[in-house]
Formats: C-alpha cells, structure tokens, sequence
C-alpha cells in the first residue's frame, strides 16, 4: 500500500513498455525486488495493460493461479524476474542494468540504438539488510551503471518489530560511499517523489538509489506503521476500516474505476512512437549491425558437441585445464557467452582470452571482474542471463554453498547460467577440510533442473560444455580438478555422442559379475581397479557417469543397458548417500562422508582409500 503511488508513477511516467509486446528487446525492466509485496506488482501490471486479468487478481495465492505469493518468471506476463529471497531481486537488477549496457555496446550504431534500457527496482529493509544486495551493489557503482535506479522503501518496519532494533546504519552514505547517487525523500510526496526520479533518470554516470521514507498499511486506522502489517493479513475488519476513511467502496471486494486504467494507457501511448520507431529500425538491420545482433542471440550450433569434443587435447592434465581450453572454443561458438570469476581466474581458468574486461564506462568486453563476492556473483549472473546472455562464473567447489540460492533460483526460472566449479574434492590438499568440498557435489544435484557434470578427461570436458550450451533452458554446473588426470582408453569403435546419456561404458567385460560406476577423478581409480578384481576371479565393467541428472532422464532401457544386472559399486571422492538411487541396496559405496584433512593430495588419496589397490581392496573384503 505504502509503494502504490511510487509505482504507479514509474508505470506511468518513466517505464518504456508495450503490455501487447512484454517482450520487447529494449523495453524498460521493473523488478520488485520486496517479493513479498507481490500483489503491488500484479496490480499495477493489470492497470498497464498486460494479460492479467481483475479475476486473477481475485485468485491471489491459489491453485494455478497467475498470482502467485512471490513473483515468477515465465508464470506471470511482465514479471521479469523471480523474487521472494530478498536481495536477490536488486542483484538481478544490477545484472540486467549491465546486461543492457553490455549488449548495446555491442549492438548500437550512431543513429540506430537497438539496447539501452533502464532498470528500475523496489527494494525493502530487508533487501538492503542481505549481504548479497551489498556486494551487488557495490559491483554497480564499480561499474558506474547509471541505467540503474532503485527505490529503498523505507519504512523501518520487520517482521520482528522496528527495523532499527537490527539496522541502524546510514544508508545514504553507505550508498554515496559505493559511487551511487542518492535521493531522500517523502515516499507520500509525489512531487518529491518525481523530482527525485527525474533526477535518478538524469544521472547517467551513476547508479541511483531513492530513499523513499513511507509508512507501512498507510491509511489503515488499526495497523499503519506496525509490524503486524507486515507479516500477516489485515483482515476483513481493517480492510473496511481503510476503505471508508480513504471514501471508498467497500464493495465490491475488488473495484477498479475506469479513471484508474487512464494514466497507464496515456503512457502506452507515449512509449508507442518510440516502440514503432524501434520496430522500424530493427526491420532494417543490416551489415555489421545485423551480423552483431545475430551474434549476440545466437544459439550453439547443432553440432557443438562434435567441434567442442574434437577441440580437445588427448593428454593428462587437470579438467580445469581441459575445462578452459574447451571453454575458449564453446565462447567462439556462442558469442553471448561472458564470463567471470570471484578473484580466482589465475585458479579456475575460465576468462576469454583475447576479450576485454568489462568496467566503467567501457563495455563492450566479455570478461567480468566480481571480485571476492560469490553471493553477488551468482545473483547478478541471473540478471545477465535474464538480459540475453550466457553468463559462466566460476570458483572452488566449496564456495558453491555461497551461491546456492542464486543457483536455485536460475533452475527454477529455467535460465542458462553456466557455473564452473573447480577443486573440486579432497585433492585440493594442503589446504584442508576448510576448502576440500565432501558434501558439495550431491548438495547440487539435489537441486531440480540443476544438472551437475564432473568430467573424467578433457573428452568429458568438452561434452560437459557441449551439454551446458545446449541447455537453453536451464543452469549446468561443472565440475573440474585441481590435480591431473590421465586421458581414459575408451572402447574400439567408440562415439563422442555415447557421453550425451549422462553416463557410458568405459570398460566392459563378458557377461560381467560387478559394475564399477564412477565419476570426475575416479573413473581412472575404477578403471586401475578393474583388472585387480579380476585377477580374483570377477568379470568387471566400468562405467563412466559424468552427469547423473541427464542419465536419470534416459529411457530405462538405456540404463538397463549401461548399467546391467550385476552387483554395483559407486566410487566417488564424496557423500555416498545419493547413490544407492543407482548401486541399489546391495551396492557397495565407495565415498567420502566425512571431512578431509591438510596433506599432500597422494597422501589423502592412500589414506582415504582412492587407489585402485585400495579400491580393490575394500570391494573385495566387502563382497
């Protein structure tokens, strides 16, 4: 209630949007990034205009509705993003500021401007108190993003009681001190409010923020400005209550004048000369122009797991080696492709080489330095993939955990986000438990739509970047080494295109009695193994299961033929307990479920048990 006025006016004098096109390539984005306040957002997006009808407004919160509690994208028509976990939604709007001006560095000509639109956002105490809205934040003033603007409601309102019990900082000067311009105003003032905004729009060097000081349940006699207005209904009784004090109708439950619908039409009407101008120009594109927005949405091409599978090297080396130099091909392949690290390239190896770096004034590059913020990191590369890109980051394995909402988020929107994920296991060594991921890799394949791919050599590297540019509509994680791995002898005969069921055979033996199933930097362990094992009489077969999420979605009988009837073994460097879904209960798991340690990697290899002598050892006894 307290944000109406605000947003009706950004819907209404600064928003550029078609609701008959709400996919327009430059329209304006509007993200809510206070989720919880959602009902904001399908109300003023059924005053513009958009497929959102008064009767899904009446069906807020029910079963398929189009009103869900939260925002989601692609359920909802004009929502631009997902939101609900706060701070997300203003790390994606740093994403899609940059995505904007990224892709119009790109694609713009002198006279012929194709990408520069604006962001604006809502964000709530409670945005503002998540550390990955500061580090985000931090990033947007870094990157002078002037097409930003973000309206802080401030309300000093929690669910707990008082915001200032808990967040007692001045906002502004943090905000100036990032290289934002900052606005404060009466949030209930719209000349105040239109003043600050005209001057946010202005500012083209810098993000904006406008502090809007508003009151929670304005209007409402019982419950303005208490924290019960914010975490639960106001009820039948207060609802009454607000509506004759403010003079109106009590019923119907749901009315909208006609006066109301006028000022979004005026403003679709306004935008309308620039929408056909920008039309026209499209139709005419040509030559370089034409040739760098082709680019620029292009999609991979139908045989990138041949050219990526065929870039490859065959020698030993460390995945993450592999991984960067399959990666320099997959970026020539699909030019939207941009990437970046948490201060780690010189360890992940994922920049583009030869790209620039993207800063400043200055973005026409493919490289993005986040620094040490892999919260922000994982969050604005949604945004960039909401904008139209490929984003790829990368750090350790273990520093996942600190990306993991962003993750989930991307799969459940269905965007393409490519996480490289290196040091991968125990192998990191010396370094310890602190940074050896054990629980990690079955963390993210518990994540649905999520698929996780751990490569044995630089084949399976050039197949997990294959899989990931070719999931359009969803995020692929890849997992790489630190150490080297040998190149695996696979069988006479054998095809590059057997990788893309999630997971083949590698060794195979006549009607064999064991099944060794391995991933990543074991599969050469299982392959060492085998003949050990069959030196005390059993027949083995060892399988290769570089992504178990593609294999689970294999018809059966293409797993029955991988994986055959006989006894299973998983051996992997981590948690055992997901794959009894493969070995069945009478398999035997070779893993890791408890913490590492600080040694050479050799070290931790013969003590935890991942040889092949050990391996060997442990499946015989077991048997």
């Amino acid at each position: 209630m307290a944000l109406a006025g605000i947003t009706a006016d950004i819907f209404s004098r600064y928003l550029r949007y078609n609701p008959q096109d709400p996919a327009w390539p430059n329209r304006d984005r509007f993200v809510l990034s206070c989720g919880h306040a959602s009902m904001l957002l399908y109300s003023v997006l059924h005053l513009a205009g958009y497929d959102l009808p008064k009767s899904e407004l009446e069906s807020f919160r029910q079963w398929e509705s189009k009103t869900p509690g939260h925002p989601e994208y692609g359920h909802t028509v004009g929502v631009e993003t997902t939101t609900g976990p706060l701070g997300q939604g203003v790390a994606n709007s740093v994403g899609l500021a940059l995505a904007s001006k990224i892709c119009g560095a790109r694609v713009n000509r002198p006279g012929n401007t194709l990408i520069d639109y604006r962001v604006f956002a809502l964000a709530s105490d409670g945005d503002l108190m998540e550390g990955v809205a500061s580090e985000a934040c931090s990033l947007a003033g870094q990157w002078g993003l002037g097409n930003l603007v973000v309206v802080y409601d401030d309300n000093n309102i929690t669910i707990d009681g008082k915001a200032e019990l808990a967040f007692g900082e001045n906002v502004k000067q943090r905000f100036e001190a990032y290289g934002w311009g900052v606005w404060e105003v009466d949030g209930h003032d719209p000349s105040q409010v239109r003043a600050a905004l005209d001057a946010a729009v202005a500012d083209a060097a810098r993000p904006s923020l406008v502090i809007a000081k508003t009151h929670i349940a304005i209007g409402c006699p019982n419950l303005q400005d208490t924290s019960k207005a914010h975490g639960s209904p106001l009820g039948d009784a207060e609802i009454r209550l607000a509506k004759e004090a403010a003079g109106w109708p009590v019923e119907p439950a749901f009315h909208v004048p006609d006066a109301a619908y006028e000022p979004f039409k005026a403003r679709v009407a306004e935008v309308r000369p620039a929408y056909d101008a920008w039309q026209a120009q499209f139709s005419k594109l040509a030559g370089e122009q034409k040739a760098e927005w082709d680019a620029l949405n292009a999609a991979a091409p139908a045989d990138v797991l041949a050219q990526l599978t065929g870039a490859v090297e065959n020698k030993k080396e460390a995945t993450r080696v592999s991984g960067s130099k399959v990666g320099q091909h997959a970026a020539k392949l699909l030019p939207n492709l941009t990437s970046g690290s948490a201060d780690l390239n010189a360890s992940t190896k994922t920049d583009i080489v030869g790209a620039p770096y993207v800063a400043k004034g200055e973005y026409a590059g493919r490289n993005l330095r986040y620094g040490i913020r892999e919260h922000a990191m994982g969050a604005i590369a949604n945004g960039l993939a909401l904008g139209g890109l490929t984003p790829v980051t990368s750090t350790f394995l273990i520093f996942s955990d600190y990306m993991r909402p962003p993750i989930r988020l991307a799969s459940m929107m269905g965007i393409r986000s490519i996480y490289v994920f290196t040091h991968d296991s125990f192998y990191v060594g010396e370094d310890g438990p602190t940074h050896q991921p054990v629980e990690q890799t079955n963390s993210l394949r518990l994540i649905p739509n999520l698929d996780v791919v751990r490569p044995a050599d630089g084949l399976e590297c050039g197949f997990a970047w294959a899989h990931a540019l070719g999931r359009k509509d969803a995020p692929t994680a890849l997992l790489l080494t630190r150490q080297d791995l040998p190149p695996l002898e696979r069988p006479a005969g054998f095809d590059a295109s057997q990788m893309a069921q999630g997971a083949y055979i590698v060794r195979d033996a006549e009607d064999p009695t064991l099944v060794l199933i391995a991933t990543g930097s074991e599969v050469w362990v299982a392959v060492g193994a085998a003949p050990l094992l069959e030196k005390s009489g059993q027949r083995v077969r060892v399988v290769s299961a570089p992504c178990l999420e593609l294999f689970a979605r294999q018809p059966k009988a293409v797993q029955d033929a991988v994986l055959g009837t006989a006894r299973r073994v998983s051996i992997e460097a981590g948690t055992t307990a997901l794959w009894h879904r493969w070995i069945g209960s009478d398999g035997i798991a070779i893993g890791l479920d408890h913490y590492g340690a600080s040694a050479p990697a050799e070290t931790l290899a013969e003590k935890f048990g991942f040889t092949p002598e050990a391996v060997a050892k442990t499946v015989s006894e077991k048997l």
